[in-house]
């Protein structure tokens, strides 16, 4: 799905949700100089591989965390991590570099890629912030609409505390 079709996906599927539309932005710091409504809730996103590249995860934490991913190799129990190729990350879920969103999953034909999600969206006031698979937009949406979104599709979900 495109930027204009998730907005109609998510319309059809009666999902209350804001745009902010905002020039290209492939980074966090790039992002941070765009003026957001609530820049508390915007996530960042990393999708990453196992180094077999049989297992795939898209990991949604709050903008100002980092992801430690030995740590997460180790409490998750999978083999070593890096981040996935921009080729792995159009053909699953067909995205550019810059552009990654849990949204995408929708575009994982197989529902083969896990989401992990931080407890902290969850928590009040339960708003986050993804790209319509599109860069040059944010969606702010209910967590749990999200979440609900993802397990419809077939994607794993988990929710997760990370420090």
């Amino acid at each position: 799905m495109n930027k204009q079709e998730i907005y109609d996906f998510l319309t059809h599927r009666g999902i209350q949700y804001e745009t902010t539309e905002h020039p290209a932005v492939y980074n966090m710091e790039e992002l941070a100089q765009v003026d957001l409504p609530y820049p508390e809730a915007d996530a960042k996103n990393l999708f990453v591989r196992d180094s077999k590249k049989k297992n795939y995860y898209l990991i949604s934490v709050k903008g100002d965390k980092q992801v430690d991913l030995k740590a997460f190799r180790k409490r998750f129990e999978t083999k070593p991590l890096s981040f996935a190729s921009a080729e792995d990350l159009m053909a699953l879920l067909k995205l550019i570099p810059g552009a990654v969103s849990p949204l995408g999953l929708l575009n994982d034909a197989e529902g083969i890629v896990y989401f992990f999600i931080d407890q902290d969206f969850i928590d009040a006031p339960g708003l986050i912030g993804v790209h319509p698979n599109d860069n040059t937009a944010t969606v702010w949406l209910k967590t749990e609409d999200l979440i609900d979104l993802i397990k419809d599709h077939g994607n794993p979900v988990q929710v997760v505390s990370f420090e």
